[in-house]
């Protein structure tokens, strides 16, 4: 029945290049959107899931895609069918935002640089709701605090750099249901968040799905999420619909090989029971099987001094007021942490998003100053180096961002960026630094061909694989890993993973692994330190942080994970909603001193009560 219906799609087939010579990336897809109901598209980087979402929207054109056949009809709130394929850009224009809204992949490319959050979250309010300031400015701050972001007048005032990734996403999600619109299409909206913060978006969404009788189509490699949010799935590989149907018969009935291997390749928490060690993951061969993974890696030498200490490490942000713009208050993002890495060894840092995490990784790789503490790389103060020294230090010291897009030169080919550090340290020079940047994305999943394109031309996938190429052309000795394979499918997720974890055994590579993906932390850290609020509050091997959490946020993280098992997925809403309280202190303000019991060997965790 049409009255239920929100998006009608048949026999969709978008292309890309010349016209009269496109290469169709989507063919003969078909599916519906009901109202209250949400629709999952999952499968691969590259599947055809984004370019789907983007030709709904209107948006392919500007890519230099078409329509090459078939019909997308948006059924709006007063009863109008709209043609979404032959409907002219103004009226696209005037749907976008009131009547569909997405949520992009990659926050940072996604908002705009020079404004600050509030002019952002306000410009549609006041477009399509024509309300005042001080109403968009209500609204912007009820829709900052429904994602449960800290602070949030402080955080209108901030420009989109200021924010983390995750910080920055839950932005775009607000910005995404401030007009509450008829169609919501999220293209991985919790790519970039932590497993606590997930579940409370997932649960906004699906309660604004409900009272608004919105539809929703979720676009996502996480099986975890799918479970917890669609009704209906629909799998998709090299641009075709593989599977389709309800959720429960796709995930616990699958007909199709590739789907059973989807799903066989999704990381589960409690894998690693009884191990010690990372191992590698199980990869989908020929897209149809799953083989069985390699022995697990080799121990670090823990009587070897650490490659990095880390140590009493606290960062502070100045916050300006008055009519002099002096320094009146200050946020304390990371306060007082200590750990090492040793040589050949993976620790992990998990937490919220904002808790600190990246700032701590920024401040190891020399990219910001500190305010407290000393961080030592191979016995050497990074506060004592000189230019020089700084120099030899970052092609030692690697890092992998969390936002591929905006870490490649979108002017440069993929050849022009892998090369750049080969020549600006002097390892190699033209056809020899070409030969190393082609080996180098053969190692991560790409092949040469790949060399000559632009990012543009790439999926968010695809693209951080490329980033991982980059880090990997100096042979560093410790990678800064910073949700470096959040936006991969999981078959790509673990070939990379895989990859690190045999440069590890190969080379002796440390790296410092940050994510909020519980089940691939499993998998790959000797290992875990648990953040909160700026601080260390469980640190310890693997295996006894995770089969014997003592901190009661480390506990919540861990009960918060999520499952491809519909049955428990839906319990996962289930959770504490208690916001992260502020860490923004007066300018004398000194915190109070950490202490740690120790429960196992190596395994600390917080005496002191911070949540």
């Amino acid at each position: 029945m049409n009255e239920n219906l929100v998006a009608r799609v048949r026999n969709l087939s978008v292309g890309f290049g010349p016209v009269g010579r496109e290469l169709p990336v989507v063919r003969d897809v078909s599916f519906d959107v009901r109202r209250g109901q949400a629709l999952a598209i999952v499968g691969e980087s590259g599947s055809g899931k984004s370019v789907t979402s983007m030709a709904m929207m209107g948006l392919t054109k500007r890519a230099g895609g078409r329509v090459l056949s078939g019909s997308m009809e948006l059924y709006t709130r007063d009863n109008q069918v709209i043609d979404l394929v032959s409907a002219p850009e103004s009226v696209m224009r005037h749907l976008r935002g009131s009547s569909m809204s997405m949520i992009f992949q990659e926050p940072m490319t996604s908002l705009n640089p020079v404004f600050k959050v509030s002019a952002q979250l306000t410009e549609a309010i006041i477009l399509h709701k024509r309300c005042t300031r001080a109403e968009a400015d209500a609204q912007a701050l009820r829709m900052l605090d429904l994602v449960r972001i800290p602070d949030a007048r402080q955080v209108m005032n901030r420009f989109p750099h200021e924010l983390s990734g995750g910080m920055r996403q839950r932005i775009m999600i607000a910005m995404s249901l401030v007009c509450e619109p008829t169609l919501l299409i999220a293209d991985e909206p919790t790519t970039a968040l932590d497993v606590t913060v997930q579940a409370q978006i997932l649960r906004i969404i699906k309660e604004l799905q409900s009272n608004l009788a919105m539809g929703v189509i979720f676009i996502t490699h996480d099986m975890g999420v799918v479970a917890e949010v669609a009704d209906q799935v629909m799998v998709m590989k090299r641009g075709e619909t593989v599977e389709q149907g309800s959720v429960n018969v796709v995930l616990q009935s699958p007909r199709q090989p590739y789907t059973q291997a989807l799903l066989a390749a999704v990381p589960k928490i409690g894998s690693m029971q009884g191990t010690l060690l990372p191992a590698k993951f199980a990869l989908i061969e020929d897209q149809t099987s799953a083989a069985l993974a390699t022995q697990p890696s080799v121990a670090p030498d823990y009587q070897q001094p650490p490659i990095l200490s880390v140590k009493s490490l606290s960062i502070r942000y100045d916050l300006k007021g008055g009519l002099l713009g002096r320094v009146h208050r200050r946020v304390h993002a990371v306060e007082a942490i200590d750990f090492d890495i040793y040589s050949g060894e993976t620790l992990a840092l998990v937490g919220e998003s904002g808790c600190g995490k990246s700032t701590s990784a920024r401040a190891i790789a020399g990219l910001m100053p500190i305010q407290g503490g000393n961080i030592v790389f191979e016995g050497k103060s990074l506060g004592s180096l000189n230019k020089s020294g700084l120099k030899t230090l970052r092609r030692d010291i690697q890092m992998v961002f969390q936002d591929p897009y905006a870490s490649l030169n979108p002017r440069l080919t993929i050849e022009d960026s892998l090369m750049e550090p080969l020549q600006v340290h002097n390892i190699a020079h033209g056809a020899e630094a070409r030969k190393q940047v082609r080996s180098l994305l053969e190692r991560v999943g790409l092949s040469a061909e790949h060399a000559q394109r632009y990012p543009h031309e790439f999926s968010g996938g695809q693209r951080q694989r490329i980033c991982i190429a980059r880090a990997l052309t100096l042979s560093p000795k410790l990678i800064i890993a910073d949700e470096a394979v959040s936006a991969l499918d999981v078959s790509i997720q673990a070939q990379v993973i895989n990859l690190l974890q045999d440069l590890q055994r190969d080379m002796g590579i440390s790296f410092l692994f940050i994510s909020h993906d519980l089940a691939v932390v499993e998998r790959v850290s000797h290992r875990v330190g648990v953040m909160y609020h700026g601080r260390i509050v469980e640190i310890g091997p693997r295996h006894s942080v995770f089969e014997n959490p003592q901190h009661a946020y480390t506990q919540k993280l861990l009960s918060a994970v999520p499952s491809a098992d519909v049955t428990v997925a839906r319990k996962r809403f289930e959770l504490i909603e208690e916001v992260a309280p502020s860490r923004i202190y007066d300018i004398n303000y000194q915190a109070p001193g950490m202490s740690y019991r120790e429960v196992a060997p190596g395994h600390l965790v917080a005496s002191s009560n911070i949540m």
